[in-house]
C-alpha cells in the first residue's frame, strides 16, 4: 500500500510539473478616454427607443418593420441562438450521464476453435445483454466549470453583438429617412431658383429681341438653367436611392415601405451626458461584446490549465446478461460493474503547453480588442459631439446670411416696384436668397446626421444585462 501511495504520488507530481502559473487578471480600462475634449455636459443618455424624440411616425413604422424582419438581424439573431445552444452543449458535458443499452448477438462456435463444439454440446449460441450505465466525471479542478462559463459569456457577447446590430440598422433607416427629407426640401429650393432663373431668361430674350443686350446673355441664362436642371436630377437620384436603402435596410421592397411625406428636418441638440467617461463603457454594446469575450477567453484559459490535472471519473454498470431470453430478467443473471478511472497527462509532445499558449494569447487579443473598442468609441462619442458643435456654430452665422440676402432681396422688391431697377436685380437677390437657405438646409442635414451618429456613439439606450434574459441557459455552477 504505501508503495502504491508513493508510486501514484510520484505519478502526480511529475503530471503536474508543467503546470503552468495561474494568469494574473487583465488591466482593462476604467472608462472612455474623453479627457481634454472640449464637449458641453449636463444631457441624458438615449432612450432605448431614442428615435422617438423626433417625433415622426413614418420613421417609427420603418424600424419597428427593421426590427420584426431585417435580413441583417436575423443574422445576428441566428448568432446569438448558435451560442446559446453551445450553453446548453457545455452545461449537459458537465453533468452525470445514464445510458441504456441492450444488445442481442447469435453465433456459432469453431470446430477449431478454443473451446470444441464437441464439449460444449452445441455450434450455435445466443447471448442477450440489458443493462443501465452511468457516469460521472468529478471537475474537482474546475475545467468543466470554466468551459460552461466561457460559453455562457460568448452568449453575453453574442447578445451584445444582437443589440449592436439593431442599434446600426435603426440608425441606419433614420439617417437614409432623414436623407431623404433634406433632399425633398433642397429640391423644392431647386424648383425656386428655376423659376427665378426661367423668368430672367425671359427678360433677357424681352431685351434681346428689343436689341437692348447682346445674345449672350441668352447663353448665360441657358447655362444657369442647365446647372440648376442638373442640381434637380441629383437631387431626385439621390431621393429615389434613399428610399431603395431604407428598403433594403428594412429587408422590404420600395413598393411595400410606408409613404414618406415631406416635413421639416427635426431641430436637434442636446448635451452630453456627464458621466459619459465612465458610464459608456456599459452603455456602448460592442464595448460590452467585447467585454464579454475577455470573459469568455479568461475562462477558456482556466479550462486549458485545468487540463494538467489529472481527471478522475467513475462508471457504474447495473446489466443483465443470459444465453436464454426467458432467464434474462432472473436475479442470477445480473452482471453489475463498479470502477474508476484516473487520467494523467504526463507526455503529449507539449500538446497541453501549446493549447495553453493559444489560449493566453487569445486572452491578450481579447484585451486589445477591447482597448482598440473603447477607444474608437470615445472617438465616435467626440467626433460626432464636436461636429455637431462645429455645424451649430457654423448655422448661427449662416442664419445671419440668410436674413440679410433676404432683406437684400425684399430692398430690391421696393425698388422694382418703384421703378428705379429692373426685375433682374430683384432675380439675382431672389436667387442669391435661396443659395444662402439651400446651404442652411444643407448644414441642417448634416446636424440631423452628427445627431444620429450621437445617438449611435452613446449606445442608443442599450444597458449591460448581468445575465442572458432567459435564466435557465445560466447554469447554476458558472459564474458570468
Amino acid at each position: 500500500m504505501r508503495l502504491a501511495l508513493a508510486v501514484g504520488l510520484s505519478v502526480l507530481l511529475a503530471a503536474c510539473a508543467g503546470l503552468p502559473p495561474k494568469p494574473k487578471p487583465v488591466d482593462l480600462p476604467a472608462e472612455a478616454p474623453l479627457a481634454g475634449v472640449d464637449l458641453a455636459v449636463g444631457g441624458a443618455w438615449p432612450a432605448a427607443d431614442w428615435w422617438s424624440r423626433y417625433q415622426d411616425s413614418t420613421l417609427d413604422k420603418l424600424i419597428d418593420l427593421a426590427l420584426a424582419s431585417s435580413p441583417t438581424l436575423a443574422t445576428a439573431h441566428a448568432r446569438f441562438d448558435s451560442a446559446r445552444e453551445s450553453v446548453r452543449v457545455a452545461g449537459a458535458a458537465a453533468g452525470a450521464r445514464v445510458d441504456a443499452n441492450s444488445d442481442f448477438t447469435r453465433q456459432r462456435l469453431s470446430d477449431n476453435g478454443l473451446f470444441p463444439p464437441e464439449l460444449l454440446g452445441f455450434h450455435w449460441y445466443n447471448l442477450m445483454d440489458l443493462g443501465l450505465q452511468a457516469s460521472y466525471t468529478f471537475d474537482w479542478w474546475g475545467k468543466q466549470r470554466a468551459i460552461v462559463a466561457a460559453a455562457v459569456d460568448e452568449a453575453h457577447a453574442a447578445r451584445a453583438d444582437r443589440s449592436a446590430a439593431a442599434l446600426l440598422l435603426a440608425s441606419s433607416i433614420a439617417d437614409s429617412y432623414f436623407g431623404w427629407q433634406a433632399d425633398q426640401g433642397r429640391l423644392a429650393l431647386a424648383k425656386e431658383r428655376m423659376a427665378a432663373v426661367q423668368r430672367e431668361g425671359s427678360i433677357a430674350l424681352e431685351r434681346v429681341q428689343a436689341e437692348l443686350d447682346s445674345a449672350d446673355t441668352l447663353h448665360a441664362t441657358a447655362a444657369a438653367a442647365a446647372a440648376v436642371s442638373e442640381q434637380i436630377a441629383g437631387l431626385e437620384g439621390s431621393a429615389q436611392l434613399r428610399r431603395v436603402a431604407v428598403a433594403a435596410l428594412v429587408g422590404r421592397s420600395v413598393a411595400e415601405l410606408p409613404a414618406f411625406e415631406v416635413k421639416p428636418l427635426p431641430a436637434v441638440g442636446a448635451d452630453l451626458p456627464k458621466d459619459a467617461r465612465l458610464d459608456l463603457l456599459s452603455r456602448r454594446p460592442d464595448i460590452a461584446a467585447s467585454r464579454w469575450r475577455v470573459e469568455s477567453a479568461q475562462k477558456n484559459l482556466d479550462a486549458a490549465r485545468a487540463q494538467f490535472y489529472p481527471d478522475v471519473s467513475v462508471n457504474v454498470l447495473a446489466g443483465l446478461q443470459s444465453m436464454d431470453i426467458q432467464r434474462l430478467i432472473e436475479y442470477d443473471s445480473r452482471v453489475p460493474l463498479i470502477g474508476a478511472a484516473v487520467h494523467l497527462p504526463l507526455f503529449d509532445s507539449g500538446r497541453l503547453k501549446a493549447r495553453y499558449g493559444a489560449n493566453q494569447a487569445l486572452v491578450d487579443s481579447a484585451v486589445a480588442g477591447y482597448r482598440e473598442t473603447v477607444v474608437n468609441a470615445a472617438r465616435d462619442v467626440a467626433t460626432e459631439a464636436l461636429t455637431r458643435t462645429q455645424l451649430a456654430a457654423q448655422r448661427a452665422q449662416r442664419l445671419i446670411q440668410v436674413d440679410a440676402a433676404r432683406q437684400h432681396r425684399a430692398s430690391a422688391a421696393a425698388r422694382v416696384r418703384q421703378g428705379v431697377i429692373d426685375a433682374r436685380v430683384e432675380l439675382q437677390a431672389t436667387e442669391s436668397w435661396i443659395d444662402q437657405r439651400d446651404a442652411l438646409m444643407q448644414l441642417d442635414a448634416a446636424a440631423m446626421s452628427a445627431d444620429i451618429g450621437l445617438q449611435r456613439a452613446l449606445g442608443g439606450g442599450y444597458g449591460s444585462p448581468p445575465e442572458l434574459a432567459n435564466s435557465n441557459l445560466t447554469p447554476t455552477k458558472a459564474t458570468p
